[in-house]
């Protein structure tokens, strides 16, 4: 199980995957915005969407749990 961290803290602005989507490492989970910059947050590494953490609209802290992959 691989976890999709937030590298910034802020706010989620928009889920890009839902549970049971293929990703491939680098694609993008989820955009966080932070004093008015939205960052794409991406997959550490390919596979199946098995979990969101978050919701869209809610404010996340640096290291938190986005999503897990398996």
């Amino acid at each position: 199980m691989t976890k999709v961290q937030a590298h910034i803290t802020g706010t989620v602005w928009k889920i890009e995957k839902g549970v049971g989507d293929s990703v491939e490492e680098g694609e993008t989970v989820a955009i966080l915005e932070s004093m008015k910059m939205e960052m794409p947050v991406e997959a550490p590494a390919s596979g199946i969407i098995k979990s969101i953490e978050v919701a869209e609209g809610q404010p996340v802290e640096e290291g938190a749990v986005i999503a897990t992959i398996e």
